[in-house]
């Protein structure tokens, strides 16, 4: 299985302007510029966008380890914040950090922790990037 998106980008770094795409349609022509990445232009950023990939893959992954454990989530609220900070090797993502809120009647506290603590390593974008990742996830019976 592959996903696609493409990217196009025009002029110079801080006087330049880019779109990105996704084959689904999703994203079509989203602009993207320094301002946007670097201070509050309008638009999205490849941070923002990794922030977006994580906390939905999260949710999904986390499902997926409750159903093992027998838990069935009325809801999973994943917020996800992509720290972006410049380092000696030069801009780097140095951290990725999930705060989670999960509904479940009846949840049990261990059985969740096991599974939030499953999914957060098992994510297929937690493996994909190469950062600390950190977590605060709440349950609520």
């Amino acid at each position: 299985m592959q996903r696609s998106a493409s990217a196009h980008w025009s002029g110079g770094l801080k006087d330049g302007k880019g779109t990105v795409s996704t084959a689904s349609g999703v994203l079509s022509n989203s602009q993207y510029s320094f301002n946007t990445r670097f201070e509050n232009g309008k638009g999205t950023n490849p941070e923002e966008l990794i922030a977006a990939a994580h906390a939905g893959c999260f949710s999904m992954a986390l499902s997926n380890e409750l159903g093992k454990a027998s838990l069935t989530a009325q809801s999973i609220d994943t917020s996800c914040t992509v720290t972006f900070e410049k380092t000696d090797a030069g801009f780097t993502v140095t951290e990725s950090h999930l705060e989670v809120k999960v509904r479940i009647s009846g949840g049990n506290k261990a059985a969740f922790d096991k599974a939030a603590a499953d999914a957060k390593a098992g994510c297929p974008i937690s493996r994909l990037l190469n950062t600390k990742i950190t977590m605060n996830a709440s349950l609520e019976t």
